[in-house]
This record gives C-alpha cells, sequence and structure tokens, in this order.
C-alpha cells in the first residue's frame, strides 16, 4: 500500500513540534540565537530525535529551541507555512495545527499577532496546494495565562481558528484548574479538546471530558486502563471507558510519541489496534513530527503494520477523524465523500484483484 498517496486526516500536530531543520538553522543565524546543540543539519536533526527521551517532560526541552527562532511574525507565518506544504506534500488533505501564542510573547509579541501569523502562513499553503488547514491555540497546564488565550483567540473564530487547547506537563497539573477558559472558549463557539491521559491516568481523561466538557481528547491512550486490555485484547470495559467509546469520543492517538515518552515499552504492547477493535474513536496523528521524527505515512504504516489494518480501517479511520474536526462541516463532508473514500476503496478494489490473480 502506498500509504504517501493515500489522502489523511491529521487532528494533532503542535507547531513548534513540526518545524524544519534548515529553517531552525537559518533563523537561528537571522536572530544570532546561539543556543542550539548544533550547527548543521545532520547534527541537528539527530539531536532533535526524542525516540530515546524517555518521559514527556525530557521529551518537551527540545521546544525550546523552536521557539527561539519564533521571534516574529514573519518567521512564525514562514513555519506554519512550510508545515502545511509539509503536511500536503505528505498527502494529509485536512489537518488542525496547535499552537502556543504565549510562547512568544518572550519575544515581545502580542498573542494577536501570533495568531495572526499562523493563520496567514496556514492561508498561503492551502492557496499553493488545496490542504484544508485550520488553526487550535494551546494554554499550558502549568501557566495562569489560559483565560487570556481564549480571550485572543475569540476574534479569530472566523478567520481559520477553530477550537482551544491545554498542554504542556500533565501530571500534576489538572485540567479543571483551567475552568474558566475551558467555559469561555465552549460559550464564544471554540472546540475543546485537551490533552489527557498521555503520562498521567485515566483518571486525567475524566477531568477533561466531564469537568472541562472537552469533546476530543489529546492521546487519551490511559483510558486502556480502564479495561482488561493484556496487551493483545480488550474484552470488558469499565465505566469510564464505556462512556468514551459509547460517547464515540475521538482520542488523538500518536503511537510513535507515545513511545518516545515511554508511555508504553513497545509498539506490540501499544493499545491502539485494541481499542480501535473495541469501538473506539481512535484517530492517527503525529504529535510532533521534528522531535518524532515521523510524518503522517509514517504513522499511518505503522499502526496497519502493527495492528493488521487494511484499506477499510484505514478509511474508517480518517473518516472519523475528519468528522471529529472543528472545521467546517460542508468542507469535511466533501472531502469525505470526493477524496477519502474513493482512494481508499480504489486501493481495496486493487489489493482485491490483485488476491484472486494470484
Amino acid at each position: 500500500m502506498d500509504y504517501r498517496s493515500l489522502p489523511k486526516a491529521l487532528l494533532h500536530d503542535h507547531l513548534d513540534g513540526g518545524v524544519r531543520v534548515d529553517t531552525i538553522l537559518e533563523l537561528a543565524d537571522r536572530f544570532g540565537y546561539t543556543g542550539l546543540p548544533s550547527g548543521t543539519t545532520e547534527g541537528l536533526t539527530e539531536w532533535f530525535d526524542q525516540g530515546r527521551s524517555g518521559s514527556l517532560e525530557r521529551y518537551l526541552e527540545a521546544f525550546t529551541h523552536t521557539v527561539a527562532v519564533m521571534r516574529d511574525q514573519d518567521s512564525i507565518r514562514r513555519i506554519a507555512y512550510e508545515a502545511g506544504m509539509d503536511l500536503a506534500a505528505d498527502g494529509v488533505v485536512y489537518a488542525e495545527i496547535r499552537f502556543g501564542p504565549s510562547l512568544h510573547m518572550i519575544h515581545g509579541m502580542t498573542r494577536e499577532a501570533a495568531i495572526e501569523a499562523v493563520l496567514d502562513g496556514l492561508s498561503a499553503a492551502h492557496r499553493e496546494t488545496g490542504i484544508v488547514l485550520y488553526g487550535i491555540v494551546s494554554a499550558l497546564r502549568h501557566e495562569t495565562d489560559s483565560v487570556e488565550v481564549v480571550r485572543a483567540a475569540i476574534p479569530y473564530l472566523d478567520r481559520g481558528l477553530i477550537a482551544f487547547d491545554l498542554a504542556g506537563p500533565e501530571a500534576g497539573f489538572p485540567a479543571d484548574d483551567h475552568l474558566p477558559a475551558c467555559r469561555l472558549a465552549r460559550e464564544a463557539g471554540l472546540g475543546l479538546t485537551i490533552h489527557a491521559g498521555e503520562a498521567d491516568s485515566a483518571a486525567s481523561i475524566w477531568r477533561a471530558v466531564a469537568r472541562c466538557g472537552a469533546t476530543r481528547v489529546g492521546h487519551g491512550v490511559r483510558i486502556a486502563d480502564e479495561t482488561d486490555f493484556d496487551g493483545e485484547r480488550i474484552t470488558t470495559l469499565e465505566s469510564l471507558a464505556r462512556r468514551i467509546r459509547d460517547h464515540r469520543i475521538p482520542l488523538e492517538v500518536s503511537i510513535t510519541s507515545n513511545l518516545d515518552t515511554s508511555a508504553f515499552p513497545s509498539v506490540r504492547e501499544h493499545p491502539f489496534g485494541a481499542l480501535y477493535r473495541s469501538g473506539f474513536n481512535v484517530t492517527i496523528n503525529t504529535d510532533n513530527r521534528l522531535m518524532s521524527r515521523v510524518g503522517v505515512s509514517d504513522e499511518y504504516r505503522l499502526a496497519s503494520e502493527t495492528f493488521d489494518l487494511g484499506p477499510a480501517d484505514l478509511a474508517e479511520i480518517t473518516v472519523n477523524a475528519i468528522e471529529a474536526g472543528f472545521g467546517d462541516w460542508p468542507t469535511r463532508r466533501r472531502i469525505i465523500d470526493e477524496l477519502v473514500r474513493p482512494a481508499y476503496a480504489s486501493v481495496a478494489s486493487n489489493q482485491e484483484a490483485i488476491s484472486e490473480s494470484t
């Protein structure tokens, strides 16, 4: 199966976690930033590979250097544009890119300026390639400015910004510390997705959904702890797991990232396949393409080959992801009907023809 040519959807991808290495080097030179751990493309690519980080906290340390070169609107606009171009080249037809506007205030920017730059860059990539791109603003759990982030985002609801997210260190920083921001986001019409169940227990998922009202969960893989998952299959679900499954709450799963942060010891022990076959609404995501050295096609291939998913399975997962998106529904429906379903049906038909001939 040619995964790169398949139309794919992406719900969970961090802008500052997917910057091109050569762009980092160029911008560091432009801004006089001397903190990079390497001055070569090869060396910096290797350093940013966080496959051996071992924890979410260490994994997050690498973002210091990407944020350091996102110093003005031009640099942020360029990085957003390049992200859209890279995703389009990888066969992505629908993507929601999240970013933390407050991170750039250390360089003297306003949150609004950062938001405008990201949306401008995504819009440019859309015009050039046709890929449908939206922005999600993130606030950090360990900070106290989540309400200010939402307030900055609200005026851009009709300009490509569609949702609010809580990210950052999970353990010790419960999502419901940010209830006012979550309420404000929902009341304003922003979608709400919260990182939960990545590096903390399933109770974190409950807080995100039951207390904060999230309609999607970033990662969410610790929901497997509320089942009898034995490393291969699931047959029994506790009440929270039944709620997540039966209410069709989308889980923005990022398999490679979960392995990088040691959420699971090996890909074979990751619950993605078991969750999918038990009826959970799982989606395939990259999280951070730079730090996990992975593309969307790589994640589709990994999920397919590890958990024996065929074209029909990938089609279902992709359709579910687009249906779970926060973007314009007629646009999403068109992508599903005109791009996704025909492409996967063609692949399935070709595979059947090859099978019958052999």
